[in-house]
């Protein structure tokens, strides 16, 4: 019950820090002055708006493992607790993967964010600078290499799910 306990309060401590750092790039976004709009903007806020929904859906899945959490607790301990424990264990995992790929997928964000204000620097300036759109590229790369890893561990995630549910191999052959 303790090592529950303490899960808890790792995912409360996540959510939080996510709540912060959301808040704060709002919050950013809201002080910085109004840039000249270009077509590289309305793409670029297109790959933001992608990535705050793939961050919205770690959130709600990071919400449902608290859920299930708080389920496990609740549930009686009786003969099921190595089951249980086994359990607990997979989730925190788990847990612990998709937030390192949230983290990937915010710090993509600020980075795509910085490359844009640079390149609507850049244009409002009449200078075309080929290292910046590199950079804007490389980080447009490294923005769907975060989203696929994170589509990985939902994959993952559901495959660990489905597993119990399927018969084995064994089983299988034995019934043809």
């Amino acid at each position: 019950m303790d090592n529950i306990a303490e899960l808890e309060r790792r995912i409360a401590a996540a959510l939080m820090r996510i709540g912060d750092g959301v808040e704060s790039l709002s919050a950013r976004e809201a002080a910085s002055d109004g840039p000249v709009a270009t077509l590289a903007d309305g793409v670029a806020e297109a790959e933001i708006a992608r990535l705050n929904e793939a961050l919205d859906e770690e959130r709600m899945r990071v919400s449902q493992l608290h859920d299930r959490l708080r389920a496990a607790q609740r549930a009686p301990v009786a003969d099921k607790t190595p089951e249980l424990e086994a359990e607990i264990e997979r989730l925190s995992r788990l847990l612990d993967s998709q937030g390192l790929e949230m983290q990937r997928l915010k710090k993509t964000v600020v980075g795509l964010r910085e490359q844009l204000r640079l390149m609507i620097e850049a244009q409002a300036e009449d200078r075309v600078e080929p290292h910046l759109i590199n950079k804007a590229m490389l980080t447009e790369l490294e923005a769907l290499r975060s989203l696929r890893a994170a589509e990985a561990a939902e994959l993952d995630e559901l495959i660990a799910a489905l597993d119990p549910l399927a018969p084995r191999q064994e089983e299988v052959a034995q019934d043809a």
